[in-house]
């Protein structure tokens, strides 16, 4: 199993579902999903795609608010908790302290849109990390790269073509 970026293109909010979709199947305790990409990338339609999905296998259908004004929302499903942070408004790394991410991870899987605030910080709260970066490609579609770090380099494996 080599560590090679994943490439997904993703040529609407239909594909970006999906791709949320599959990756909610894979999810367990202590993953981290570090989301990347300029505004607009579609960092938050595949989050909020994932977390829908996830809370769908158990029959729920929460809303799923943006946390970008709140920095973090939880959803508690029968197996794990999402825990879905947003760091555009973090000015200082150590401001993650107070999140209480480690304690997130323990419990379940913690989705975090702009992780290059505090790289470093998040790198070091768990070995199971996929790394998405999104970015736009001509005509308004979006690409899709995943790297995965620890059980990810498996997992990505199984998630096959979409």
């Amino acid at each position: 199993m080599t560590n090679v970026p994943h490439l997904v293109d993703l040529a609407d909010e239909a594909a970006t579902q999906a791709l949320g979709a599959a990756l909610a199947a894979l999810l367990e305790r202590g993953d981290l999903l570090l989301l990347r990409g300029d505004l607009g990338a579609g960092k938050t339609t595949l989050a909020r795609a994932l977390i829908k999905a996830k809370l769908a296998t158990h029959g729920l259908d929460d809303d799923v608010p943006s946390p970008t004004f709140t920095l973090v929302q939880s959803y508690d499903t029968p197996d794990l908790l999402l825990t879905h942070v947003d760091l555009y408004r973090i000015d200082d790394p150590d401001e993650l302290e107070e999140l209480g991410l480690g304690e997130a991870l323990d419990d379940g899987t913690v989705l975090v849109e702009w992780p290059q605030k505090a790289e470093a910080v998040l790198q070091a709260l768990s070995p199971d990390r996929l790394d998405i970066s999104l970015s736009l490609v001509p005509e308004g579609a979006r690409r899709a790269s995943l790297r995965g770090h620890g059980a990810w380099v498996a997992r990505l494996e199984r998630l096959g073509a979409l």
